[in-house]
């Protein structure tokens, strides 16, 4: 298994009655902000992440939210460019991995590939490009795209940005969202014909049949953990796989986890609870479920899977007033020892054939010392177990399960040409 670091940069220093006033995204007024405590939570978060290199994670993932409270990186890609930079000095073979541009909302998508460009070039062949089609409040709110026409501009830019790594000469591109006389980007990506790319979405069909289609890797981010989703999402993949007619390689699909570890669980308890519903009420239980389901921006198979188990748009805000025995008997965080933490995860990624486990182990007001150590004891205790995971062979060829969608310089496997065009 390949485990991921992954981090926000939540300003870590809101009210008390935070969620009793505001919402975390588009109204939350800046007056609420110390600069100095706002220096303070971004160098933590990449001081953290540096630790997670150093501790032997797989890769380092960081995401985009413009315009949020509880994520300070509107380009994920300035934190990607220092983190490229610092790993490759240390050498520190970790990947790098900006989860994601959210080309749904572009408006500059050439300037998407120029900067996965750039970042595969200075960390030397690590990039992990993630392409999220995008939260409906930062599409259509902070960004004024219509919601009917987020889906459009995602696949649009995709195209674009996957033949502008790709194609020898320059072309013009003549879209309905995009026009460019010419594109000629410089530089190219290390990695060819392309980077290993990730779709991240929260269990459309469509989304899922694309990176079938296109042989991407599959993220889930739900927020809210195995228990109330991964009956739902999980199977709802691989049948799509069966159907395909593809193996059900677990290295296809990616899952995140909010993660405590401590030295026992009632000591994990004492120390994380605070920083958990911090995290949940003050994150993503003030967003709005209305936010999140914009009509028009999720097509109709979306739809009809919404309609048949809503859970995901209406779990944000049920973690609004949520104590933290109800986000953590909701299975959205993992919290305890070492042997409760890596029992736990080990049981339902195997169940759900997850092969990329993305472990959020820095979240809400935590200070940076306790992040460091949840990093330390997750790193030394947890970790080893979980590289045992999918290390056996495939059962149904006989052979060992390989990464087709990592970069080769960390162990994966490229396919031939044809397979990634």
């Amino acid at each position: 298994m390949k485990v991921t670091l992954f981090e926000q940069a939540p300003y870590r220093y809101l009210p008390a009655d935070f969620e009793e006033r505001y919402d975390s995204v588009c109204d939350t007024p800046y007056s609420l902000v110390d600069p100095e405590l706002a220096y303070t939570s971004m160098r933590s978060f990449l001081d953290e992440l540096m630790a997670g290199a150093r501790a032997g994670f797989d890769a380092l993932m960081v995401t985009e939210h413009g315009q949020s409270s509880y994520d300070l990186t509107p380009n994920p890609d300035i934190v990607a460019g220092a983190l490229a930079y610092a790993t490759e000095a240390e050498g520190l073979d970790v990947g790098i991995y900006p989860m994601g541009r959210t080309l749904g909302k572009t408006r500059e998508p050439v300037r998407v590939a120029e900067e996965y460009a750039m970042l595969d070039l200075i960390s030397g062949g690590r990039l992990i490009a993630g392409f999220p089609v995008g939260l409906s409040y930062d599409v259509t709110v902070n960004n004024g795209v219509p919601p009917i026409e987020g889906r459009g501009r995602f696949n649009e830019n995709l195209e674009l940005v996957l033949r502008a790594w790709s194609d020898p000469e320059p072309f013009a591109w003549n879209g309905r969202h995009s026009r460019h006389p010419m594109v000629n980007i410089w530089p190219r990506p290390l990695q060819q014909p392309r980077p290993p790319v990730w779709v991240t979405g929260i269990g459309n069909p469509i989304t899922m049949q694309m990176t079938l289609e296109r042989d991407f890797g599959f993220n889930y981010f739900g927020f809210s953990g195995p228990k109330l989703t991964g009956k739902r999402i999980f199977p709802r993949f691989w049948d799509l796989v069966d159907q395909a007619g593809l193996p059900r390689n677990p290295y296809r699909v990616g899952f995140l986890q909010t993660i405590a570890v401590s030295e026992t669980d009632e000591r994990a308890e004492r120390e994380y609870a605070p920083h958990v519903e911090y995290a949940y009420r003050k994150g993503l239980g003030a967003i709005p479920a209305h936010l999140l389901g914009i009509p028009g921006a999720v097509d109709i198979r979306g739809v009809e899977a919404i309609l048949k188990d809503p859970g995901d748009l209406g779990m944000s805000r049920q973690m609004r007033g949520a104590s933290y025995a109800d986000i953590v008997g909701s299975g959205a965080v993992v919290i305890g020892s070492p042997a409760t933490v890596a029992d736990q995860l080990v049981e339902f990624c195997t169940e759900y054939r997850i092969g990329n486990l993305h472990a959020m182990l820095g979240f809400g007001s935590m200070p940076k010392e306790l992040v460091l150590k949840n990093i330390a004891l997750f790193s030394a205790e947890v970790l080893p177990r979980l590289r045992k995971v999918w290390s056996d062979s495939d059962s149904s060829t006989g052979t060992a399960f390989e990464h087709h969608w990592w970069p080769e310089r960390l162990g994966g496997k490229a396919r031939a040409k044809e397979a990634v065009a």
